[in-house]
């Protein structure tokens, strides 16, 4: 199957117009960036990496001070109290949880600081500007790549996300689209489905563990959600002799997921330009330090699950493909190079050669 590119055009983030027209901030100025987890590796080493970045590009005087609340959302509560107790102008915040993160939104609201809702939607009136790509669309994606490379009659498990993160149920929500007239149909079969609390890849482990035990092997194909997931699914099939045999969907494209992709055992992931979300944030990020418009940055609203309408602007998405996926990446993430993703056993493949 091809992969397809999904095109959302940023307005205005990476041009020069965007950059010139941002004010200069005081050097006392300060901005927080609170991360959910360290088990998925995009959250410091791309996310936050290239927010501080570009936030050093744009507004050099302002200091970002990074959180990571790894998984525990009163944890990141209490981060977000420290960095409001130490001035931080904006709290650029991936929650953990979009219900109790609204806490963190209202909580700032009440000393005036602005909310930033990146990758996750924070419900809350209190939410300024939200950054994400079509999760929907992405999940759809995710799935469609499942079933063009199964038939009619194959059995499927789904490595779903955490449910406490609202972006899970919107990309299974989009990954049913494109099943559940299969399952109702019975040309697809549901055999096993589970949420993984947290994204924590040692839950997907024992859940494909129990896939594989309850379906006897019996497993043509993985809808997983995300990296992390796909990468456990493939370990557990990998002691059952079945890697490489059986097709399976991912999130983010990490370095791990286009090895094995290289190696044929992880054969689709997502992929969303990471440096634009982080642009279009640190972008928003400087207006609000300096008190400044930002709605010719964010033009677009949508509603979140309070009924609140919160400016936005939506980021591209590719479906990306076996080593055709791969090379895309590698050539449009300025994050990933060939010589991350060619080391290991991966180095040996033809791609890497």
């Amino acid at each position: 199957m091809f992969s397809k590119i999904t095109k959302h055009l940023l307005t205005g983030f990476i041009g020069a117009s965007a950059l010139m027209s941002v004010g200069v901030a005081s050097a006392a100025d300060m901005v927080a960036l609170l991360l959910p987890e360290n088990v998925n590796p995009r959250w410091e080493t791309q996310d936050a990496a290239a927010f501080v970045r570009t936030m050093g590009e744009l507004a050099p005087d302002v200091k970002v001070e990074v959180f990571n609340a790894n998984n525990d959302t009163s944890t990141q509560q209490r981060q977000a109290e420290q960095a409001l107790t130490q001035g931080a102008k904006v709290l650029v915040v991936i929650p953990i949880d979009g219900e109790s993160s609204a806490i963190i939104a209202d909580t700032a609201a009440e000393e005036g600081v602005p909310t930033i809702a990146y990758d996750r939607m924070i419900n809350s009136k209190n939410t300024t500007f939200w950054v994400q790509a079509d999760l929907e669309g992405m999940g759809y994606d995710q799935a469609m790549h499942i079933i063009d490379n199964t038939k009619d009659g194959d059995t499927l498990v789904m490595l779903k996300g955490s449910p406490t993160d609202p972006n899970a149920a919107v990309i299974h929500n989009g990954q049913l689209r494109a099943l559940t007239p299969l399952y109702e149909s019975g040309a697809r079969k549901l055999g096993y489905e589970n949420w993984t609390q947290g994204w924590d890849p040692a839950i997907a482990r024992r859940s494909m563990d129990q896939a594989l035990t309850q379906l006897n092997n019996n497993v043509q194909g993985v809808v997983s959600s995300n990296d992390g997931n796909a990468g456990a699914a493939i370990a557990a099939m990998e002691e059952q002799g079945m890697a490489g045999t059986v097709p399976v969907s991912g999130l983010d494209c990490t370095v791990q997921a286009q090895q094995l992709m290289l190696l044929g055992k992880q054969t689709q992931c997502g992929w969303r330009p990471l440096e634009d979300m982080a642009a279009a944030a640190a972008a928003v990020t400087v207006r609000l330090v300096n008190g400044e418009d930002f709605s010719d940055l964010a033009p677009d609203t949508v509603t979140n699950g309070v009924g609140a309408k919160v400016a936005y602007v939506p980021v591209g998405s590719y479906s990306a493909v076996g080593v055709d996926g791969v090379a895309y990446v590698i050539a449009n993430d300025t994050s990933i190079s060939k010589e991350m993703v060619c080391q290991g056993e991966a180095a040996a493949t033809a791609f890497c050669q």
